[in-house]
């Protein structure tokens, strides 16, 4: 892990921006798309029991990074040191991504056994808190879509198709531990219960 880059992103209102969102019109989604944009369970078990496969993690990079920018949202200052990490969720059988995710971990407010997990294993974060028991919280920041550009090939669609996305935050502990996006083709999980 690399530990001299900054986190360098556009923000607004101190939240990440992605200046190619569009709005989402709920009408337009399957039920299923609604549940994983919504829901405050783990993505991880409600994807393997909507394709009823394992799930699992591969993780694309993973870096300590020091924020240029204060995030209000998660009571984080300028200058914390953080990890930053992008992965995908992955069928154990298919190989199959269903969902890239991008990460910011505060590790200094996670118990050491969550935080060798995260790092040192490649458990996904749901599968992280129910094998620990960990209470948590998730406050939905933003959701929208936006072109898959360089993500495209992860999911073997056109750049010009669109994700689906939303970003949350992770309370344990009454502590703000996580920032999460989560990713999918707007054409994914459009079949029906």
């Amino acid at each position: 892990m690399d530990h001299n880059n900054t986190l360098l992103m556009p923000v607004f209102n101190n939240v990440p921006i992605n200046f190619k969102r569009d709005y989402i019109e709920p009408w337009s989604l399957s039920p299923f798309q609604r549940i994983l944009l919504i829901a405050n369970g783990t993505i991880t078990q409600m994807i393997e029991a909507y394709t009823n496969e394992q799930i699992k993690l591969k993780k694309l990079s993973e870096e300590v990074v020091i924020l240029d920018h204060d995030i209000p949202e998660m009571e984080l200052t300028r200058g914390h040191e953080v990890v930053q990490r992008k992965i995908l969720l992955q069928g154990h059988i298919s190989r199959r991504n269903y969902i890239y995710a991008e990460s910011i971990l505060v590790l200094d407010r996670l118990e050491e056994k969550i935080r060798d997990e995260l790092i040192k294993t490649n458990t996904p974060i749901g599968k992280v808190w129910v094998d620990q028991k960990v209470e948590i919280f998730k406050e939905n920041i933003d959701l929208g879509k936006e072109p898959a550009e360089e993500l495209a090939h992860f999911f073997k669609i056109d750049p010009a198709d669109k994700l689906l996305f939303r970003t949350y935050s992770v309370l344990s502990n009454r502590q703000y531990t996580m920032m999460i996006t989560e990713k999918f083709p707007e054409k994914s999980f459009l079949k029906n219960f």
